[in-house]
């Protein structure tokens, strides 16, 4: 308190000791409510005045400097604690609490672009309410962020709602009215080139932010940015990290089992090489597989066999597939073209899987796998291993057989392509295969009509094998030379295991029988223009042989055998008039030339109509329902014409002329 009368420097001195003491506001308006009680001249108090506005200001700026130094304290002890390593999830929320204690304000949150889509969405807010959620993704076109972004620096509104210095989004504005927030700031999260997202403060109440308050946000941002970027980094680093230590660990679980597949396939080639039986080699490597095995030779017959498949090759549970099922065949023949193990789709109660059991490029057999679950990749690798060994004791076993069925198609090929070869030869050669060429044989000429090349040799060498007859491929041409004395049913029988097999069509052609090697040829020849013919007549899928084809044969076969096409036409009519002494050829022939009128043949042949109605009965009978109709008729009276010259030339009249 100052004593009456005192001069205007004693004033000014004590507001500069205010200053110093950093007294409040209120000790500064006493003085000068002093000086006017002491009756100060107007002058005087108008300078007293003027020097407690400008102390007020001085101690305002000293204000904000504390302020300002409070604030850079906080933000070293922020880029302090972001030093330390967090999860993403775990940094943003350490950011956005500071930055909303910072300042002093009501909420903060951070909007993050996520590298993948391109959007930005929220991922940590602090002091929010329930209108506003993580994960929320900010539209783009409007808002302070959209801004911030685009100017690459702080943006900000005192009144977000009622300003319209900028674009509005209206989904933004609604979360912003939920929330009640007034002033907002927005600023860019950048790195380098690179916008990471944007981190935004926002106060309940009108709010101009100072320009230190802007700056001291943007020094945030930038340390937020390299601390959001230093943990993405850190976090795809323990990301290759975990997938290199998962790599090492297949690497060494591979190297572990590849280690025990080398130790179960050198026990089962000692087991072959020391004598073991294929039964036991077998029943040692299901054991391993934790399945049931089954071998199968070359001709479908069962091997050897583990627990769990029966003698004739089925599984022991009933609902489950059969080794003899045309499905599980194509299963195993697409194992052996493609050369590797091969799941069978539609098998039922557990897997099956059939293997190649093969020497060089031979065929041995194949291994039938048999489990409840699917087999893992080592398993699978073991089953191979398994093949081997088993392919070395069907080699062991059988010696020379896969040479032998080389041997065998060469003979075959020979027959057809060299068939001046001396006939000493050709016996020596297959009396050492077992084959009798003095015995009946035709040759089935097949051609899958899906393609399917190498399923079809397989099945061929498989097929002649069980049939005991050889097999020799000609391009898309399966030739099969088998025993036997009916090639249509040879032909027949070949086509309809091939195309179940394959699941596609096949065409045959079918000759013979021979019992002379020098015949092969002729009848391969024959067999294929069978093949050519139904090709031309749009019989694609059927099977035939000349005596099929009926007068198409007698023209296609190289030896024109007229006796037996007459025979197959029209012979029963004539051993019936042989046997009962009658006349039905006669009342054929009358019948055709009189344009298939009954009462006219009988006006010819001098009887009573009914007479000829009886005979055609009788024909009918003897031919079969359909001798009349335009195919068969057709043939009938060619074979009537063929007759009738034969008898003239026998006769020795020559007179065709009927």
């Amino acid at each position: 308190m100052l004593e009456p009368g005192k001069s205007l420097d004693a004033y000014v001195l004590t507001m500069l000791e205010l200053l110093a003491q950093e007294a409040p506001a209120d000790q500064f308006e006493d003085l000068v409510r002093q000086g006017r009680s002491a009756g100060m001249a107007e002058g005087e108090l108008a300078r007293l005045v003027a020097a407690k506005d400008r102390s007020l200001d001085i101690r305002q700026l000293f204000g904000r400097r504390q302020q300002r130094e409070a604030g850079l304290s906080a933000l070293v002890d922020t880029a302090r604690d972001l030093t330390l390593p967090y999860s993403l999830d775990s940094l943003l929320t350490v950011i956005t609490r500071r930055a909303r204690l910072l300042l002093g304000l009501d909420m903060s949150w951070v909007g993050l672009i996520d590298l993948a889509d391109g959007l930005s969405h929220v991922r940590t807010a602090d002091g929010h309410a329930s209108a506003f959620t993580v994960g929320f993704e900010v539209p783009s076109g409007g808002g302070v962020g959209e801004h911030a972004q685009d100017r690459s620096a702080p943006f900000w509104t005192p009144d977000y709602l009622h300003d319209e210095g900028f674009v509005h989004n209206e989904i933004i504005d609604h979360v912003v009215r939920a929330e009640g927030l007034r002033a907002i700031m927005a600023v860019p999260l950048r790195h380098e080139n690179l916008t990471l997202g944007v981190l935004y403060v926002a106060d309940r109440n009108v709010r101009h932010f100072l320009p230190g308050e802007i700056s001291l946000m943007a020094s945030l941002a930038d340390l937020a940015a390299v601390a959001i970027e230093r943990t993405r980094l850190l976090e795809q680093a323990k990301a290759e990290v975990v997938e290199l230590e998962w790599d090492v660990t297949q690497a060494l679980n591979s190297s572990a089992v590849a280690h025990r597949l080398r130790g179960i396939h050198s026990e089962l080639t000692d087991m072959v090489l020391s004598g073991s039986d294929l039964h036991l080699l077998v029943q040692r490597a299901a054991a391993e597989l934790d399945g049931a095995l089954l071998v199968r030779g070359t001709a479908g017959e069962n091997l050897a066999r583990s627990e769990g498949w029966d003698q004739r090759g089925g599984l022991s549970r009933p609902d489950s597939i059969r080794a003899d099922d045309p499905g599980f065949d194509r299963c195993c023949l697409d194992a052996h073209v493609e050369g590797k193990p091969v799941r069978h789709d539609s098998a039922v109660g557990g897997e099956l899987w059939a293997c190649p059991v093969t020497g060089g490029r031979d065929s041995l057999g194949t291994l039938v796998l048999h489990c409840e679950s699917p087999p893992s990749e080592a398993q699978l690798q073991l089953l191979v291993l398994v093949a081997q060994a088993v392919a070395v004791s069907l080699l062991m076993e059988r010696g020379t057989a896969v040479a032998e069925g080389q041997i065998r198609d060469e003979l075959l090929h020979d027959l057809l392509n060299a068939p001046q070869m001396p006939p000493g030869q050709i016996a020596s050669r297959s009396r050492r295969l077992s084959f009798d060429l003095t015995e009946p044989h035709v040759i089935v000429v097949a051609r899958p009509e899906g393609g399917s090349r190498g399923r079809s040799a397989v099945w061929a060498s498989s097929y002649a094998h069980r049939m005991a007859g050889l097999k020799y491929v000609d391009g898309d041409h399966i030739v099969l030379l088998l025993p036997g004395d009916d090639p249509a049913s040879a032909a027949r029988a070949v086509s309809r295991e091939l195309s179940t097999v394959l699941g596609h069509p096949v065409t045959g052609g079918a000759a013979g029988p021979v019992t002379a090697p020098d015949a092969v040829p002729r009848i391969h020849q024959e067999a294929r223009r069978c093949l050519n013919a139904l090709t031309a007549l749009g019989g694609t899928g059927n099977t035939a042989s000349l005596k099929e084809l009926g007068f198409l044969g007698l023209l296609l076969s190289e030896k024109q055998d007229i006796g037996t096409f007459i025979g197959s036409a029209i012979g029963p009519v004539l051993a019936y008039d042989d046997q009962q002494s009658t006349e039905l050829l006669r009342t054929l022939e009358e019948y055709f030339n009189f344009g298939s009128s009954p009462t006219r043949a009988a006006e010819a042949l001098h009887v009573h109509p009914n007479t000829v109605s009886r005979r055609l009965e009788r024909i009918t009978e003897l031919l079969g329902p359909d001798w009349q109709k335009p195919a068969q008729a057709l043939e009938v009276q060619l074979a009537l014409r063929l007759q009738r010259a034969r008898h003239l030339l026998d006769s020795g009249t020559g007179d065709t002329t009927r």
